[in-house]
């Protein structure tokens, strides 16, 4: 039986690979996102279907959760993958405002989501959760603290969850990714370049001295990892952190 795979934030970046690589294998796919735009593109892939919502509105993503997992004939597989960065500012300058939505789009909206999907995943009998924390879900991250604090506290949702849901015979497990290829990275690095006035090439290999694999993570890596946790020879896996960083030594 094909597998049924949600998937937030699904319809760019390392959520649309993860979604297109899930598709690729076969799976039945259904995506959540807020780019309706993006939400068009990506569910012109077969397999995938998609719904505009917001994961920090906590009342309405359980009812898209439900709705998803409805039109999918049930859940085998939840990716939060939804998360945003916040502001740059020190915690003496960051404003409470800011602090707030972060943590509801990246922490208080992974519960949710979860919350919503469970009843779904114990149906199935071989459920499982990923969940996306960073780099920064291992260190502190300078100028981010909102960012940090939420992917620290991902980590240890999913260990509880693990530790909950495991009688039901679901997993859940959390993915830390370093730097990303792409053109969000490209974006970050330009930025870096201006306010210093180096060159791209100079900041880039500023953010690999930080890392012993010298180059940026691909989705499709991400994609690749989870597709494997969420197969039948990771079933054993749960409660664990999966860095897929290049072997990086700090966030900053």
């Amino acid at each position: 039986m094909a597998q049924r795979v949600l998937i937030t934030a699904g319809a760019g970046g390392i959520g649309l690979a993860i979604a297109q690589a899930f598709a690729a294998s076969g799976a039945r796919v259904h995506v959540l996102d807020i780019d309706r735009a993006a939400l068009d593109a990506a569910t012109r892939t077969d397999g995938i279907t998609g719904d505009v919502a917001d994961v920090a509105d906590a009342d309405a993503i359980g009812q898209a959760v439900t709705a998803a997992a409805k039109r999918l004939g049930g859940l085998d597989v939840l990716v939060n993958n939804a998360g945003i960065a916040g502001p740059t500012a020190p915690v003496a300058d960051y404003p409470l405002a800011d602090w707030r939505r972060v943590l509801d789009v990246n922490l208080t909206g992974t519960f949710a989501v979860t919350q919503a999907a469970i009843a779904d995943l114990r149906r199935s009998g071989r459920g499982t959760i990923l969940i996306m924390s960073s780099l920064a879900g291992r260190f502190g991250y300078p100028q981010r603290s909102a960012y940090a604090s939420t992917k620290w506290a991902l980590v240890g949702l999913a260990k509880t969850l693990a530790m909950e849901l495991g009688p039901d015979g679901i997993t859940c497990n959390a993915i830390l990714p370093g730097a990303v290829a792409g053109a969000r990275m490209d974006a970050v690095l330009a930025a870096r370049a201006e306010l210093a006035g180096t060159t791209l090439e100079e900041e880039r290999e500023k953010a690999f001295r930080n890392q012993s694999v010298r180059r940026f993570v691909q989705p499709e890596e991400i994609a690749a990892l989870c597709l494997y946790l969420a197969g039948p020879a990771a079933r054993s896996f749960s409660g664990q952190t999966f860095p897929i960083d290049g072997d990086s030594r700090s966030s900053a």
